[in-house]
């Protein structure tokens, strides 16, 4: 039997390609309960799931109303449509609510969690006593996600992208804005300033480089301007194909087609790739020539990541590179 192209290509880098590009983000329980509804009709549609549903407990949860904001999001969690890919956003691990989010959360609904997401972590301690949280509540093995957003969290993202219970840094925009003291203008919070000011671009190309360094996905901040999609548009792009970045939050609905768009690779790319890995797989990976360039297994590892992104995003795929993403590839 021949190996699968992501056992022989990725091996230990497998979890890279394996996390959708969007991460949608909702807190409010009408909104919780559309956003379950609608990944599970895109799921049916496309035959993949495109998008995690993170179900958030910091901004979500009403003051005073935290322990019933948990209960609400396990019993959603508990109830996703099968194959569903649900995570949790819970306070952060100094917040008087974070050891309830979990253990109500994880101790409840942990087996329906595709992850965890921890906010504002600032250290490796912080990492730490996140999985002893998760440990506690009997899902020791569940990835967690974190978002940095201080100056000082930027300066220990390698440090925190090398610990190996971490899955993907996110970076929390208005979060690092605001810690310096208005010494950013409030522009840089805005789709285009975010990519044009210095400290933040710094702080964005620092935490891709971290994550990548550890085999770690990247997870590009929010745009909030949501109702203007060419302007959600370039920025995913940008994210995409300038800062390094393999996936984005999105906190609207509309969001989701445009980052999902943005990094889909094209169909000619999708082509190209599906040629490359075919003939390599015959050559038994070794070196070939494709289009009068020769490839080997730095090139097939580059095209095997643009098909298994172009099967995340929902993209069209030819016959034979369908078959790698068939339930038993031969």
């Amino acid at each position: 039997m021949k190996k699968h192209p992501r056992d022989v290509l990725l091996e230990a880098q497998a979890q890279r390609g394996l996390l959708p590009v969007c991460d949608h983000y909702s807190g409010v329980e009408l909104r919780m309960r559309k956003s379950l509804q609608l990944q599970a009709e895109m799921t049916e549609r496309l035959g993949t799931c495109v998008f995690d549903v993170t179900l958030d407990c910091e901004d979500g949860a009403p003051a005073g109303g935290e322990a019933d904001h948990a209960a609400l999001v396990a019993e959603l969690a508990l109830g996703a449509a099968p194959g569903a890919r649900v995570a949790a956003r819970v306070h952060p691990v100094d917040h008087p609510s974070f050891d309830a989010d979990v253990q109500t959360i994880v101790g409840r609904a942990g087996a329906r969690l595709c992850h965890v997401m921890v906010p504002k972590v600032e250290s490796v301690q912080d990492v730490e006593r996140a999985a002893r949280a998760l440990a506690a509540a009997g899902h020791p093995d569940l990835p967690l996600q974190v978002l940095i957003e201080s100056p000082a969290a930027v300066h220990r993202a390698f440090d925190i992208a090398a610990c190996p219970q971490v899955q993907s840094l996110s970076f929390g925009l208005m979060d690092f804005v605001s810690a310096h003291a208005g010494a950013i203008p409030s522009a840089g919070m805005g789709a285009a300033g975010q990519f044009t000011h210095p400290l933040v671009v710094r702080a964005k190309l620092e935490i891709a480089s971290a994550a990548h360094a550890h085999g770690k996905v990247p997870s590009h901040c929010v745009v909030t301007e949501f109702s203007d999609m060419a302007v959600m548009r370039a920025a995913a792009q940008k994210a995409s194909r300038e800062f390094g970045y393999a996936r984005m939050w999105s906190i609207h609905p509309s969001q989701i087609q445009p980052i999902l768009e943005a990094f889909s690779p094209d169909e000619r790319e999708i082509e190209t790739a599906t040629r490359i890995i075919v003939a390599a797989e015959a050559a038994d990976w070794a070196p070939i020539s494709h289009a009068s360039q020769l490839h080997d297994r730095a090139s097939y590892r580059y095209f095997w990541q643009v098909l298994e992104r172009a099967h995340q995003t929902g993209c069209a795929l030819p016959a034979e590179a369908q078959a790698y993403f068939a339930p038993a590839h031969p």
